[in-house]
């Protein structure tokens, strides 16, 4: 397995973390999927998502794959009017990381990340390894302190 950029940055920090490998599907891919080709509670899975706020600036959402983002939280968090998800397209350009490979560990700029609240009492999370088919499993606490992540609600409920 050739490490990707999330994994090379774990390594340099010296975090455990385990590489979890799956079989991407394009045509069923979704977090439920992931969660479930890996056996784990969808609760411990975490989606990035990428959002864009009116004036240009990027922001970057962890949630469960069993929950949505509500943008009207993330919004308040991030201290802005509005926000809206970040084109497919425009994801390789503005965090070098393909849809459905998105890390929260590794990408182009350091942007400002929020992590949902659910995470609170969760040791060890999943999150995206930065390539297709791999997710990587370490403690939430690790995730947080490296990329200095706020943890907040941003979930629909």
């Amino acid at each position: 397995m050739k490490k990707t950029n999330a994994m090379r940055i774990l390594d340099s920090n010296k975090i455990d973390y385990k590489v979890r490998e799956y079989k991407y599907d394009d045509e069923s891919f979704s977090g439920e999927y992931v969660a479930n080709m890996l056996g784990e509670d969808p609760a411990s899975v975490f989606k990035t998502l990428v959002t864009e706020s009116g004036d240009g600036n990027i922001f970057v959402f962890l949630v469960s794959v069993k929950d949505e983002l509500d943008l009207k939280k993330a919004a308040a968090a991030s201290k802005v009017k509005s926000l809206s998800m970040l084109k497919s397209k425009d994801l390789l350009k503005t965090c070098g990381y393909l849809h459905g490979a998105c890390s929260p560990i590794g990408m182009k700029n350091k942007f400002k990340t929020y992590i949902d609240d659910i995470v609170e009492g969760q040791n060890l999370i999943h999150i995206s390894g930065g390539k297709r088919g791999y997710q990587i499993e370490l403690k939430s606490s690790d995730l947080i302190e490296l990329e200095d992540i706020s943890v907040v609600d941003i979930s629909k409920n």
